[in-house]
């Protein structure tokens, strides 16, 4: 982060378009014209901040459970094992993230693949490879899901969508297959990027933007824009927390707290049974423990939670982020 400090184009950039990134054949011309520089400069400095770490990928984040199938699972892993199993899961290219957690369930992991029974398979076979049951915690119910950070002490909070009504699409076709794919890695930095996605999946540049402004329009791309990675960016106080919620209430519960801006993400998952009794999820970043503890703290008074069973699982060590593979 430090290496990017002192370049005010970069961190203006990647902060204005972590959403509503421009969907026209020249994006990053149109990223030039609106900041007043060349735009070789501006794909220079995107290459810079790709470098330093800073900047994952420019693309899409799709609404759970729309292009794909995909949930939260975790393994309780003997202390002795947790190295070689975490690199046994993060060697498949469905995992998209994989972390060491302050638990019992020690590693935990998003899976993704094309429809629920594929994913299926996935999760059996990483239980028949290490010999392991796997937690699965398909999503219920999200309150807030987004994960922008402000990098700039001007930056004007983006107001936090209230609708998250499921989205639903028609089976995909093979085009639009293709164009997840190519959409994995990230836009390229070239003048026309969306061209090359639709070189990749065999289609014209003009089919490619209009699938996307479509998908956009309709809520199933929750955002397109830079996505960031937290760490590289200071947060490396990374916890989830979760708590034990009667289910009549877990909603009016799940509401409140997506509203705090503490949280980053919010949302609800099933219970399974006495090992597992948690149902409504939080991510709370900082750049301390010290930090998020007190924000932790915050929210169990703010919103009546204290007195409900709930559990802390810290960020321990990053195994694998990346985009998800839609297979």
């Amino acid at each position: 982060m430090n290496a990017l400090a002192s370049h005010a184009l970069p961190l203006a950039l990647l902060d204005r378009h972590q959403r509503d990134f421009p969907l026209c054949p020249r994006p990053y011309a149109e990223l030039a014209g609106q900041c007043g520089e060349q735009e070789n400069d501006v794909m220079a400095a995107l290459c810079r901040a790709q470098q330093a770490g800073v900047l994952a990928r420019i693309g899409a984040v799709f609404a759970p459970n729309t292009v794909a199938a995909s949930t939260l699972a975790a393994l309780a892993v003997p202390p002795d094992r947790l190295a070689a199993v975490a690199a046994q899961v993060s060697a498949r290219r469905a995992i998209s993230h994989n972390y060491q957690r302050s638990h019992a369930y020690n590693l935990w992991f998003v899976a993704s693949a094309a429809d629920r029974a594929a994913l299926d398979a996935l999760l059996g076979e990483i239980a028949a490879d290490t010999g392991l049951a796997v937690l699965d915690l398909p999503l219920e119910r999200e309150y807030h899901i987004d994960l922008g950070f402000a990098l700039c002490a001007d930056a004007t909070a983006t107001p936090r969508q209230r609708d998250y009504t499921p989205r639903t699409l028609p089976p995909l076709t093979p085009a639009q297959r293709a164009l997840l794919a190519a959409l994995g890695a990230g836009l390229p930095l070239t003048p026309r990027p969306y061209l090359a996605l639709a070189n990749a999946c065999g289609q014209s540049e003009s089919w490619v933007l209009d699938t996307l402004s479509h998908w956009q329009a309709s809520g199933v791309i929750r955002r397109f824009g830079m996505v960031l990675r937290h760490h590289e960016l200071g947060y490396r106080a990374n916890t989830m927390c979760v708590w034990q919620v009667p289910l009549a209430e877990r909603d009016a519960m799940g509401q409140q707290l997506a509203q705090d801006p503490a949280v980053t993400l919010c949302y609800a998952r099933p219970a399974r049974g006495a090992h597992w009794p948690y149902t409504l999820f939080a991510m709370v970043h900082g750049k301390t423990r010290d930090a998020v503890d007190c924000d932790i703290d915050r929210l169990n008074r703010n919103y009546a939670l204290t007195g409900l069973p709930q559990q802390r699982l810290y960020s321990l060590q990053r195994y694998t982020q990346r985009g998800p593979h839609y297979a």
